[in-house]
């Protein structure tokens, strides 16, 4: 009779904790699934490709020769992705195995139009003081879809969570009512099916599909600015959902008041409901994130409370760079035959650590960026006060954009930092300044001249 997978790994596995280091086990065989195995071979599945390669190179001979030990008779290892997976990105590698991701597909009764990862659910978003009214927003819109915070319009930078909140929702309402139609999709997505149904003469077919849906989840619309037939056809599609009482999510890098050339018509709808912000995880909020990682794959062990902090405080710009850098220090770690430590953490981290502190130290930030506020009020003959203060007037605006500018292009200060030390400003104000400079630079050659002449003198100081 043929042994069960798990019980041949579990044996394999407490075997190879004689031979190898507990920090090796802990990180790359430990988080291993048994999957089939036929008396002959045994396959383990792995999070990621990654993981599988790594496993493969370093791994498989020594599990094989422990084998005759262990049961008397050799065995192959192979080594797979895991099939729910497959279609994850490499920064998945930290999330939990739960249930499988939804792609396009019918149910019993209702469908679903687009993919929807597993892991992105309300149990697995770690809530912090920086997305709060996010999260709560969308569970109450999931809690009563159509009913409240109708459209639900959620914004930030790159990697804060948006579409794990947007996706959230949609397992929420899937979980209450499976016979829920849900489209979700990209702004790109959409404008892609506007062009390809004219072309085809089937915009009817088009506008049923979108407009029939219980729940459309469309990310990204800060791309609709400028596409004239897009946001018309998007207007009728928002216009037909939300007079039917059903419910609309969007998603933006910034608010609706603030994506270029993007109709009022829609901009006004797009505030109809709760527009609601997430800006960057502070210090506790990225622990936290990390915390949970390391909790949902038993990496407790293998990675040190100091190194998570060490992380935390060094990885500021967002909970995707967070996952990266947990994956760099693991793989720095076993290519090094070492437990992760600060040492190690500091050598896989260099580069960050390099920008964050060692080329402008934080005294040295502070100084300079008080330099930059100062040449480029003189410039324009304002105060620095001015440039911090909450005045829209041109006389200051200008001056203060160019100033953010500079900050961010020569001290590489992260969007939350620099609006802080302009007068508390969010980081989509920042991103609205820094465009409108780049918009000027290339309009105006007079302009251009200021500009260059400042940043040469700063360089200069530097």
């Amino acid at each position: 009779m043929t042994i069960p997978a798990t019980e041949v790994w579990t044996t394999l596995l407490e075997r190879v904790r004689l031979d190898l280091p507990e920090h090796v086990v802990n990180t790359w065989l430990s988080p291993l699934v048994a999957g089939d195995f036929d008396g002959k071979r045994l396959v383990l599945t792995a999070p990621d490709q990654w993981s599988v390669e790594w496993n493969e190179s370093k791994h498989t001979q020594l599990l094989e020769a422990l084998a005759p030990q262990c049961f008397g008779y050799p065995l192959s290892i192979t080594f797979k992705v895991a099939s729910e997976r497959l279609t994850r990105s490499q920064m998945d590698l930290f999330a939990p195995a739960t249930q499988a991701t939804f792609g396009s597909s019918n149910r019993q009764h209702g469908a679903i139009v687009g993919v929807l990862s597993s892991r992105y659910t309300f149990s697995e978003f770690v809530v912090g003081q920086s997305n709060e009214l996010a999260t709560a927003a969308a569970t109450a819109v999931a809690s009563a879809p159509g009913k409240t915070y109708n459209p639900l319009f959620l914004y930030g930078a790159t990697g804060l969570g948006k579409t794990h909140l947007m996706q959230a929702i949609a397992h929420e309402i899937i979980a209450n009512n499976p016979a829920c139609r849900i489209t979700f999709i990209s702004t790109e997505q959409f404008t892609n099916d506007v062009i390809t149904s004219i072309a085809k003469r089937a915009m009817p077919d088009f506008r049923r599909r979108y407009r029939e849906t219980d729940l459309l989840l469309v990310d990204d619309v800060h791309f609709l600015g400028g596409k004239e037939t897009t946001q018309e056809e998007f207007f009728h599609t928002f216009n037909a959902i939300y007079e039917a009482g059903r419910q609309v999510v969007l998603t933006s890098d910034r608010p609706p008041s603030e994506i270029p050339r993007l109709e009022s018509r829609l901009v006004s709808r797009f505030e109809w409901g709760m527009v609601a912000d997430i800006s960057q995880p502070d210090l506790e909020h990225r622990i936290a994130i990390l915390r949970r990682k390391a909790q949902v794959d038993r990496l407790e062990r293998a990675i040190p409370d100091d190194v998570i902090e060490f992380i935390a405080t060094n990885v500021q710009a967002n909970v995707r760079e967070l996952e990266g850098s947990i994956i760099k220090v693991l793989a720095f770690a076993s290519l090094r035959n070492r437990p992760v430590s600060l040492d190690i953490a500091r050598d896989a981290l260099r580069d960050k650590v390099r920008q964050i502190d060692a080329r402008v130290p934080r005294s040295s930030r502070h100084d300079r960026l008080r330099t930059i506020q100062q040449r480029v009020a003189a410039e324009w003959g304002v105060s620095v006060e001015g440039l911090q203060a909450k005045s829209r007037s041109r006389t200051v605006t200008v001056p203060r954009q160019v100033a953010m500018f500079l900050s961010r292009e020569l001290l590489g200060l992260h969007l939350v930092e620099i609006g802080q030390a302009f007068g508390g400003r969010d980081h989509s104000t920042v991103i609205h300044s820094l465009d409108r400079v780049t918009s000027m630079l290339a309009e105006s050659g007079d302009f251009r001249g200021r500009v260059e002449k400042l940043r040469e003198s700063l360089r200069l100081d530097s």
